[in-house]
C-alpha cells in the first residue's frame, strides 16, 4: 500500500536528507528521521497500522534512523513485507512464551510463512494442544507488558559466548553456518538470533493471535539430525481478520487432498514402496488420463511433438548439462551398471538437446517444439514429504522450444496465453506473476542473463500480464517467469513456470543452419504449465474438494434402481451411456434409496439416475445434480445430449 505525505508542520535540522516517494514526489527530511515519524507526519490512521518500511529495496525497522538519500515504502499489513514482520515479531513473542512456561527448551528457527509463522523447539516432553492455552496466556501478558523490542549487532564471538551462556545449542550451530553480519533482538529477559526488523515493542503485535498444531521437523530438513517440534500459529492485527482465517482452515482441512484422497479411493502412498512415491488407484487415475489426454490434445494443436526420453541416463550427461554441479543435493547417488555410473533423471531437458541434436536442422525448422510426460525423481529429504504436494518421484509437463533470437518474444507471448488457456480450462482465473532473476550462484554471461530477462519483461508487457520481480530466484542457467494460481480458498500454488535459457545450447554446441548459411545457436525454452501431475492432482483436489466438474469426475454417472425388478433396465441404461463414452455404474446392492443417493452424494458423483416403476413406464429416469438437487424426470436421450455437452464444454 502507498502513502503520500504532508510535510509542512515538520521541523528541519541542518543536515538533511532527500527521501523519494512512489509518486515519484522528493522531499527533504532531517538526518536520522525515523519511519515512524514520517507514517506520523502522513496521519495518525498510518501511524497505528504501520509496521515497518521498505527503505531503498531494504525492509528497516520503524525506529531505525535513516540518514542517506533514497526511496521509502510505508508498508502495513497489506504489504507482503509488512505481513512478514508483523509475523515474525509473532513468532519472537511466542518463542518467549514457551521459554517462560518451558525453560528448559531450546530454540531452533522461527520465520514467518503464509499465513502466519512457526518456531521448532527442542523439548524433553511433547507439546500438545493441551498446553496451547497456557501459552496464549504468556503471550497475552507480554502484548500487555508492551516490552521494547531492540536490536544488538555482535560479532561471532560474541554470539557463540552469548549463546552458550543461554544453553541454545541449536543457535551456536546456527552461527556456524552464518557468513553475514550477526544480530540479536531483545524483549524483556528474552534475546533471540535474528536478521530482522521487528515490530518496536510486543505491544503492536495485539492479541488477536492463534496457536495452530504442532508436528515433527528434522533439524536442518536432515532425517539424521533430531526430530524437533514444529509449532504452528497465526495472528493478525484485527480479530475478524483472524476470525476469517480460522475459517478458511476449517475448510481447507476439510478439502485435505490427502484426507479425500483416502475417503474417495483416488490415490495413496505405502510405507512398503516409499514415501513420496505415489500409487494411483482406478479412480484416481482416470483422472490422470483426462489430464494427460487434455494435455497432449492441446500441445498438438498448439504445435508441440511428443517425445519419450528414458529414465536413466549417463552420469557424463548431467555432468556436462552442470546438474551434477548446481543441482547435486536433489539428485540421487549414481548406481553402477558393468563398472558404468548411470544417473536417474532428475530433469528432462537434456534428453531433448540430445534428440534435438539428433539431425542439423534449419532456420526454416524453427521453432521446435517438444513435449513429453516426463517423470522425473528428486532427492526429498522425509521431513518435507507431504502427500501429493511434495514427492520424490513425479510427472512433469514438460516441453523445450528451440528458436531463433528473433523468435524468442513471439513464443514467450504464445506460451503466456497458452498458459492461460490451460489454467482456465480447469477452473483457475486468478494468478500472481513473478519474474525470478539471477541468482548468486549461476552461470553465463551477463550480456546473455541480460537479454534473456529483457524478452521475458517484454512478453509479460506484451500480453499485459500484472508482474513483480522476485530478485535473485531465477534458476542458474536462467530467469524465469513462475506463475502462481489462486484456488477457491484464496491460497496461492506454485505452478506454471517458463524460463529462457542460453547455457545449456552453449554446452550442447546446440545449432542451426541461419538463412545466411552459416551456423548459429538458438534459444532454448525450457516451461511447464500444470508443474507436476502430481501436485496439480492435489490442487484440483482442494480446490474442488473432491467434487471434479463434469469432464474430470472418475464417475460420472450412477444409476440408482429402486427394486430389483429394476435392474434389467438399469443395465440397459448403463451400456448405452457407457457406448457413448460417458463413465458410469449401476447399484444393485439391496439397500434402500435414501441409502444409496447419500453414499452416491458422498463420493461427489455428479449425475444420479434414479429408476422406478414409474420411470420405466415412461421411458425416463429421475435426475439428481450434484450441487444442484432434483431436476426430476427426464427422457434418456435429453439427458445424454446434456451430459455429452457439459463434458464437451469443461464447464
Amino acid at each position: 500500500m502507498v502513502y503520500y505525505i504532508d510535510i509542512k508542520n515538520m521541523v528541519k535540522k541542518n543536515s538533511t536528507i532527500s527521501i523519494r516517494f512512489p509518486d515519484g514526489d522528493n522531499k527533504e527530511f532531517p538526518a536520522g528521521i525515523t519511519a515512524a515519524k514520517i507514517a506520523e507526519g502522513i496521519s495518525q490512521n498510518l501511524n497505528r497500522h504501520a509496521l515497518a518500511a521498505k527503505f531503498n529495496g531494504r525492509i528497516i525497522g520503524l525506529h531505525d534512523p535513516i540518514n542517506d538519500n533514497g526511496e521509502i515504502l510505508i508498508l502495513t499489513f497489506n504489504d507482503e513485507e509488512g505481513r512478514d514482520v508483523f509475523w515474525h515479531s509473532s513468532a519472537h513473542l511466542m518463542a518467549q512464551a514457551i521459554k517462560r512456561i518451558f525453560p528448559q527448551a531450546q530454540l531452533g528457527i522461527g520465520p514467518p510463512i503464509e499465513d502466519g509463522f512457526y518456531y521448532d523447539i527442542d523439548l524433553d516432553r511433547p507439546i500438545t494442544p493441551e498446553d496451547f492455552q497456557a501459552i496464549e496466556t504468556e503471550m497475552s501478558k507480554l502484548v500487555d507488558a508492551d516490552l521494547k523490542i531492540s536490536r544488538q549487532e555482535l560479532s561471532r564471538e560474541q554470539a557463540i559466548e552469548l549463546f552458550k551462556k543461554m544453553g541454545e545449542n541449536l543457535k551456536i550451530d546456527l552461527i556456524s553456518g552464518i557468513d553475514e553480519k550477526l544480530s540479536t533482538y531483545s524483549q524483556g529477559e528474552f534475546t533471540d538470533l535474528c536478521r530482522g526488523p521487528h515490530l518496536p515493542s510486543t505491544g503492536r503485535i495485539g492479541k488477536n493471535f492463534k496457536l495452530l498444531s504442532v508436528a515433527g521437523s528434522y533439524w536442518h530438513g536432515d532425517e539424521k539430525n533430531k526430530m524437533l517440534q514444529r509449532l504452528y500459529a497465526t495472528a493478525y492485527p484485527d480479530a475478524n481478520m483472524l476470525k476469517d482465517h480460522l475459517h478458511r482452515i476449517e475448510e481447507a482441512k476439510k478439502r485435505d487432498h490427502r484426507k479425500l484422497g483416502r475417503e474417495l479411493d483416488l490415490f495413496s502412498i505405502d510405507d512398503e514402496v516409499g514415501g513420496g512415491l505415489i500409487l494411483w488407484h482406478p479412480k484416481g487415475a482416470v483422472i490422470r488420463n483426462m489430464i494427460e489426454s487434455f494435455w497432449k490434445e492441446e500441445h498438438a494443436k498448439n504445435g508441440y511433438q511428443l517425445v519419450y526420453t528414458p529414465h536413466l541416463a549417463l552420469l557424463h550427461l548431467w555432468e556436462r548439462s552442470g546438474h551434477t554441479g548446481f543441482y547435486k543435493e536433489n539428485m540421487y547417488q549414481p548406481i553402477e551398471v558393468e563398472g558404468i555410473k548411470y544417473q536417474i533423471k532428475p530433469m528432462n531437458c537434456p534428453f531433448h538437446i540430445m534428440i534435438y541434436n539428433s539431425q542439423l536442422h534449419s532456420y526454416r525448422d524453427l521453432p521446435l517444439r517438444y513435449a513429453e510426460l516426463g517423470t522425473v525423481y528428486r532427492y526429498e529429504r522425509s521431513g518435507v514429504l507431504h502427500g501429493l504436494m511434495r514427492v520424490r518421484g513425479f510427472t512433469q509437463d514438460d516441453a523445450h522450444i528451440y528458436c531463433t533470437p528473433q523468435q524468442l518474444t513471439e513464443e514467450l507471448i504464445q506460451v503466456l496465453k497458452f498458459n492461460n488457456y490451460m489454467l482456465s480450462t480447469f477452473g483457475f482465473k486468478e494468478y500472481k506473476v513473478f519474474l525470478s532473476t539471477r541468482p548468486e550462484n549461476s552461470v553465463g554471461t551477463t550480456e546473455n542473463w541480460e537479454n534473456a530477462t529483457a524478452a521475458l519483461r517484454q512478453a509479460l508487457e506484451n500480453t499485459g500480464v500484472s508482474y513483480q520481480v522476485d530478485p535473485g530466484e531465477g534458476v542458474f542457467y536462467g530467469p524465469k517467469i513462475d506463475i502462481k494460481i489462486k484456488d477457491v480458498l484464496g491460497r496461492m500454488w506454485q505452478c506454471s513456470t517458463i524460463q529462457v535459457d542460453f547455457n545449456l545450447p552453449e554446452k550442447f554446441n546446440i545449432r542451426y543452419v541461419g538463412e545466411d548459411g552459416g551456423y548459429h545457436q538458438p534459444i532454448m525454452i525450457h516451461r511447464a504449465l500444470l508443474g507436476s501431475l502430481e501436485r496439480f492432482f492435489g490442487i484440483l483436489i482442494e480446490h474442488y474438494a473432491g467434487g471434479f466438474p463434469l469432464w474430470l469426475a472418475p464417475l460420472q454417472v450412477i444409476i440408482l434402481p429402486i427394486t430389483e425388478r429394476h435392474h434389467e433396465r438399469a443395465r440397459e441404461i448403463d451400456h448405452q451411456l457407457l457406448q457413448d463414452g460417458i463413465r458410469c455404474m449401476v447399484d444393485l446392492r439391496n439397500e434402500k434409496i435414501n441409502l444409496k443417493i447419500r453414499e452416491a452424494e458422498l463420493q461427489k458423483i455428479p449425475y444420479m439416475l434414479i429408476l422406478g416403476d414409474k420411470e420405466i413406464e415412461n421411458g425416463s429416469v429421475s435426475v439428481r445434480r450434484k450441487g444442484s438437487g432434483n431436476l426430476g424426470s427426464v427422457v434418456l436421450a435429453e439427458l445424454k445430449e446434456r451430459i455429452m455437452n457439459e463434458i464437451k464444454s469443461k464447464n
